[in-house]
Order: structure tokens, then C-alpha cells, then sequence
């Protein structure tokens, strides 16, 4: 179908309804949606994508800082072999 007969049925629709009870219907139950989601504890899109952004920054930290203390170890470990107590 074309676009613009698209838009004119979606205009035309949108126009029966401004004029009909069920406008009047759809401001409630926004209403009553936007209330029940505001109680939970939700988060947008971008704050999500940031907070993953920032995980994944702190498993690659993690994962140097394990190699770091991995390799600390085994140095003190054959340092400590080599000399007598």
C-alpha cells in the first residue's frame, strides 16, 4: 500500500476519535498507565545501554587485574621456591 494512503486513514481514524467518547477513554487509560509504571522501578533505554557499557568496562579491568595477580603470584611463588627458609 502506498505510504500516504497510510497516513490518511491513520489521520482520518485519529480524527474519529478525537470526536468520540473513546478519546476520552485513551487519556484514562494513559493515565492509568503512566500511574502503574511509575511505581516500578524501571529505566530508560539510554540509562541501560549505559550502565552495560560500563559493566563491560569493569569485566575487561577485572579480567587484566585477575592476570596481573595470577602472574604476581607465580613470580613470588618461584621466588620463594628459589631461596631456602
Amino acid at each position: 500500500m502506498n505510504e500516504n494512503i497510510l497516513r490518511d486513514i491513520d489521520r482520518r481514524i485519529r480524527e474519529i476519535l478525537a470526536q468520540s467518547p473513546a478519546a476520552d477513554l485513551e487519556k484514562n487509560l494513559r493515565a492509568l498507565m503512566s500511574g502503574a509504571l511509575s511505581k516500578l522501578d524501571l529505566v530508560t533505554r539510554e540509562e541501560f545501554d549505559v550502565q552495560r557499557q560500563v559493566l563491560l568496562r569493569t569485566r575487561e579491568k577485572l579480567t587484566v587485574l585477575e592476570a596481573q595477580v595470577t602472574e604476581l603470584e607465580r613470580t613470588l611463588a618461584a621466588r620463594d621456591g628459589d631461596t631456602p627458609r
